[in-house]
């Protein structure tokens, strides 16, 4: 005579429901460990009780996401690169000298960017010069490259720091942690425009490697309407991104080498155009004499030294004229230079800088 299975030892799982039926709420629980149908995972909603696994897994402090639909991948930056698909079985040194030869692509993608780099330092000088402002707004790396870009220009050109606003997705403390989410909320980035009271002088370069990024996108739409110009730096081509600027720039560096991790070669990518598009301008805007930072603020002993030995190179001047110029000129190179060069007095020098706009060189007659 045949039993019935013993149902104790038979894992439980729900019966299948009747189209159209809701799960009643003492659904039975899958066992620990199952997984979800791919369509319950793909769903909206909370995840249904009792279905978690029974042991918490690492990271389980956070929230669980139940991931979105997934769209076909358009972003070469989401790639796969087949070429390196043992990249954790190589030799240190080979590792080293694969992650070290992938950036030479950054350099290649800045390089091809350098006429989109020039068209936007084009539209950019005029309004710098009417007394506008540098503004940068970017999530994760490519905002952590816009603070450093905005900072740098303080110390490197004297460039007034109220002058160089840096705008990161999660704030100030997403500099040095992740704040995760903060990239996705568009309306945080229209918010932060609005909040740093971008006008029409200004400038706000809007920087993703995907071209998507909601916060990004939502800075560039409030500054355009703000009637600032906009300039965007994206690693995929035919993003939003692109199209949501005045000016924009494409820095196509294809797929990572760690597949996703823009911080690689698409970051450096960003770093050389930021680099390029920043000190383009200061050199516009008479912040250096031929290829000397003679706007150089001089905040350390480091700098002092290097100010010297600026006045004693520019000027063809001794040590001790130099020392002495540039005291008096109150540390500024640019104004000892001057000084020195056409034996006059630093406050005089400091008038005809005045008089050619801070250029030195027009201050010299040399324009």
């Amino acid at each position: 005579m045949t039993h019935p299975p013993d149902s104790s030892s038979e894992p439980q799982v729900p019966h299948p429901e009747t189209p159209g039926q809701s799960p009643t709420p003492d659904a039975t629980p899958l066992p620990a460990g199952a997984l979800l149908p791919e369509d319950a995972l793909l769903s909206e909603g909370p995840l249904p009780a009792g279905r978690l696994p029974a042991e918490p897994l690492p990271g389980g402090d956070r929230p669980p996401r139940r991931p979105a639909p997934l769209p076909p991948e358009a972003r070469r930056t989401e790639g796969f690169r087949s070429d390196h698909a043992d990249l954790d079985r190589l030799s240190t040194g080979a590792l080293v000298q694969a992650l070290a030869d992938d950036q030479l692509q950054a350099v290649n993608a800045a390089r091809d960017a350098a006429p989109a780099l020039a068209r936007a330092v084009t539209a950019a000088l005029p309004r710098l010069e009417r007394g506008g402002r540098l503004v940068y707004a970017g999530a994760g790396t490519s905002g952590r490259l816009g603070v450093l870009d905005a900072t740098e220009l303080t110390p490197t050109f004297s460039w007034p720091a109220e002058r160089a606003v840096p705008l990161i997705a999660g704030g100030e403390s997403a500099i040095r942690r992740a704040v995760e989410g903060a990239e996705d909320d568009r309306e945080a980035g229209q918010r932060d425009v609005q909040a740093a009271g971008v006008g029409p002088d200004d400038v706000l370069i809007g920087v993703a490697a995907s071209g998507t990024t909601p916060y990004v996108l939502g800075a560039l739409a409030a500054a355009r309407a703000a009637g600032a110009l906009t300039i965007s730096l994206s690693n995929n081509p035919g993003t939003p991104l692109l199209d949501a600027a005045d000016c924009a720039v494409l820095l196509d560096t294809g797929p990572e080498l760690i597949s996703g991790s823009t911080r690689l070669k698409a970051g450096t990518a960003q770093k050389i155009a930021l680099n390029t598009l920043s000190s383009a301008l200061m050199v516009r805007l008479g912040k250096v004499y031929g290829n000397l930072m003679v706007d150089v603020r001089t905040s350390n002993i480091k700098l002092e030294g290097r100010a010297l030995r600026l006045v004693m190179h520019a000027a063809n001047a001794s040590e001790s004229q130099s020392r002495a110029a540039l005291l008096e000129a109150n540390g500024q190179v640019k104004v000892a230079v001057v000084a020195l060069r056409l034996g006059v007095s630093v406050r005089e020098a400091a008038r005809r800088l005045d008089e050619a706009g801070g250029h030195a060189r027009a201050a010299l007659g040399e324009a």
